[in-house]
Formats: C-alpha cells, structure tokens, sequence
C-alpha cells in the first residue's frame, strides 16, 4: 500500500505554518518594531500590575470563548477578512493609546473579540466548520499557541506539545454537561493555561506603551502588530488541520517533525567531531 505523501505545494504550506507556529515571540517582533527589547521594561513592572493584566486576560478569554460558542457559526459563508480586521484592531488601538497602559484592561476585550473573529475568518478559509464544537475550541486555542515565548523555544514545549496539553483541557470540556447543545462550558483549568499563555503577550504589548522610545508609536500601530501576530499564528495552526484531516494526523506530524531536525541541523551547523 502506497503511503500518502503531501504535494510540494502542501510541503511549503507546512514549512510556512512552521515557522510561525516555533518562532511566534512576540516580544521579538514588538522589539523588532520599536528596535529596543522590552524584557528589562517588563522586569520593573509591580507584581501587582501583572496580576490586573492576568485578571484582564482571563475575562476577555471568558468573553471570546461564549463568542466561539455562540456566533462564530452565524456567518459561515463570510470569506476572510484580514484588513478589515487589522483596520478595526488600530481604531480601537489609536483610541485606547490615549489612556496608555492603563488603558489596556478595557482596551482588551474588543480587542480579543476582534482577534476571534479574525481568526475564524481564517479558520473557514481553511476549511473549518464553525457550526462544530471543535472547530470553535481550535478558535480559542490560537490565544495559547500565539502566546509561546523564547522560553518555550528553548524547551521540548513545541507546538505539538502544547496542542497536546490544551487537547487534555479541550476532551474535559467537550464531554461537560451542556457542550452538546452548543454551549462552551467555561472550564477553569482551560481558562487558566490560555490565559496566562495569552497574558504574556499582553504584558509585552503593554510594557511597549511604556518604553520612551516607542512614544511616538500610536497605540493602533501595536495592535496592527498584534493582530498580525494571531492571524499569522492561526494561519498556520489551520493549514495543519487541513492537511490533517485530508491525510492522517501522524502523516502531518512526521513531516512537521522532519522540518524541525531539518531546522536543528541547519542552525547548529557542522561539527568536526559530530558532523552535521
């Protein structure tokens, strides 16, 4: 029996989707933006204040994922709308830039809404049915997968492992009372691992606000910058759904797997006494 193998066009999508799925900082890309890193901004920052950016995190998450449950299905013959949404994102962004940082906590909710529709515009452009409990969660799980840090990139949590983790959460609340009839029960524990994931990258955002040098930087530009980030990380998550459900889940990994070492032998490069 032959096995299926993915067309060199399916390789590039999943070489595209790789790279945005193992190297989604967004702290990198913010400093990349501004040309200055923000880790030290973010070591100054209170305890108390990450607390209040987690708490602001959790409740938009909360928000979003009554979304997924309740509308995304509604418009299911919409195309992706990508511009529209990064419009939208800086509106709302060039109005909340005027409160700075301490505007963010109110800021958040629209813009995690805006994010959510986004990313199921891309999800049905890959194929996804929204009308089905599992194409919603894979909305939601997008918010976790974009907010890997380079601490993750220097551990085994790559994306495989962390959609793994999630998958644990997502087989709990998929089986709770009430799922069934389209409603997303609001898990804890799955609240908790998005939303602290989704909280890093909130905190990036709003450290930025801070840096003198990015004053001149518009509170819309950075969330151009953030919705890019999440739509980009969607994008790819929902390419290797599709080709996973076009071909099997494993044939996918393993092929995802070969671009990974081939990526590691390439960055480590050659060795006199190792070789490549």
């Amino acid at each position: 029996m032959v096995k299926p193998t993915l067309t060199p066009e399916e390789l590039e999508q999943l070489r595209w989707a790789h790279r945005h799925l193992e190297h989604p900082s967004f702290a990198a890309r913010l400093s990349n933006v501004i040309g200055t890193p923000i880790e030290q901004t973010l070591k100054l920052l209170p305890k108390s204040w990450h607390q209040r950016i987690n708490k602001a995190a959790e409740f938009s998450i909360r928000q979003a994922m009554d979304v997924a449950a309740r509308t995304l299905d509604a418009e299911r013959d919409l195309a992706a709308q990508s511009t529209y949404h990064k419009f939208a994102a800086f509106a709302a962004g060039a109005v909340g830039g005027f409160f700075g940082p301490l505007g963010l906590p109110v800021e958040l909710p629209v813009i995690t809404l805006l994010m959510l529709r986004s990313i199921a515009d891309i999800a049905r452009s890959e194929g996804e049915d929204l009308a089905t409990l599992d194409a919603r969660m894979a909305c939601v799980e997008v918010f976790a997968l974009g907010g890997r840090s380079t601490e993750d990139d220097a551990t085994d949590t790559g994306y495989y492992g962390l959609r793994s983790t999630l998958a644990f959460h997502f087989t709990s609340v998929a089986n709770s009372r009430g799922a069934s009839a389209g409603y997303l029960p609001a898990g804890v524990g799955l609240i908790r691992g998005i939303s602290a994931r989704f909280g890093l990258v909130i905190s990036d955002e709003a450290a930025v606000r801070m840096v003198p040098v990015a004053g001149a930087i518009s509170g819309g530009l950075l969330n151009l910058v953030f919705m890019q980030h999440f739509q980009d990380v969607a994008r790819g998550h929902f390419i290797l759904r599709r080709l996973e459900r076009k071909y099997k889940p494993d044939v996918v990994r393993k092929e995802y797997e070969r671009v990974q070492k081939d990526e590691t032998r390439m960055t480590k490069g050659f060795s006199p006494l190792e070789g490549w």
